[in-house]
């Protein structure tokens, strides 16, 4: 079972955002929600915040400046688990399906 990491930006609507680490969706933020920010929608001190903080290459921190700036949410989850074929083969789910719950008397 594999997994990504993933975040949901509380806009409207949401927009959701799914990278294979952490590390990687931290930069995909950077880049596609911050780095894509209207300059003239930002507080100059918070733009300059959030421009030195990209070129330092601190995606986290500038992530952070732009959601304390623009009052949007970023709900961040580290790990959601990819299902696959193999992790629920169909030839089993019959034999799985009789022991849950639902089907308890």
């Amino acid at each position: 079972m594999s997994g990504v990491a993933y975040a949901v930006v509380r806009d409207d609507p949401p927009t959701v955002y799914a990278a294979e680490s952490i590390e990687i969706l931290q930069r995909l933020l950077a880049l596609e929600v911050v780095a894509r920010s209207v300059p003239n929608d930002l507080d100059p001190n918070s733009r300059e915040r959030m421009c030195k903080a990209l070129l330092d290459e601190r995606w986290a921190d500038a992530v952070v400046e732009w959601i304390d700036t623009t009052n949007t949410g970023i709900d961040v989850y580290t790990q959601l688990h990819v299902y696959a074929e193999d992790d629920l083969p169909s030839d089993l789910i019959g034999a799985q399906l009789q022991f849950a719950p639902l089907f308890r008397e």
